[in-house]
């Protein structure tokens, strides 16, 4: 995942098995081999549509954090990628299954997403862009390697519009922005060597945390 920048394959080291977990979930390969319930998969994106409500939120909070221009650029246009073009994923799925927008909007949050989602808006609020970025990046490159590793084993067009838009070149183009945005905020607040910062083990830690919400988050979508 090199592509994604050092320090994200830093952190993803740091998490292993929760990484894997997440990565691995029984419910993304449900995905994968077409055997997830349909059912299963709207519940997870009425959640997930949700959830990006809440994760868009904390990007624009990302603009409010930065410290240069480059880095509200970076922060605004994955708001705008989000708003623009993920929720809409949900919201056309959904609309084929007939669950309209204002249903989807309306959709009750599950406990495990608003643990979810505002452990990212308090890491933020609490913290500066360096603890945001480190909540935020999981979700993010995880969807990234996900898709790209289904997009090569998948064996069900069941769900193949949901993988290709993790896979896509838009998205990967994505997640390696959110990488570079992520090592050059360490180096402007830490050093070229962050990795040696009595901070890096913290951001590791809310990088971990955040991993191990999003395996909880695959398998509430296991639980309708």
């Amino acid at each position: 995942m090199s592509s994604y920048g050092r320090a994200f394959a830093l952190m993803r080291e740091a998490a292993q098995d929760p990484w894997r977990a997440y990565t691995r979930h029984a419910f993304v390969e449900g995905i994968k081999d077409g055997t997830l319930p349909r059912q299963a998969f709207l519940h997870y994106l009425r959640q997930d549509y949700v959830f990006l409500i809440h994760f868009s939120r904390a990007w624009a909070l990302a603009v409010v954090k930065s410290e240069t221009h480059s880095e509200m650029l970076a922060a605004s246009r994955t708001v705008n990628g989000l708003i623009s073009e993920e929720m809409q994923l949900h919201i056309g799925i959904c609309k084929t299954a007939g669950i309209s927008q204002a249903e989807l909007f309306a959709t009750p949050e599950r406990a495990e997403n608003l643990a979810y989602t505002r452990f990212v808006l308090e890491a933020g609020y609490s913290g500066d862009l360096l603890d945001l970025l480190a909540a935020l990046a999981p979700c993010v490159m995880g969807y990234g390697e996900i898709g790209t590793r289904l997009a090569s084993e998948v064996t069900s067009e069941t769900y193949r519009n949901w993988i290709e838009t993790y896979a896509s070149e838009d998205y990967q183009g994505a997640c390696e922005a959110v990488g570079e945005l992520l090592d050059q905020a360490l180096t402007r607040r830490i050093g070229v060597e962050f990795e040696v910062s009595p901070r890096w083990d913290r951001l590791c830690q809310t990088f971990r945390t955040a991993t191990e919400l999003e395996v909880k988050f695959w398998q509430m979508g296991l639980t309708p």
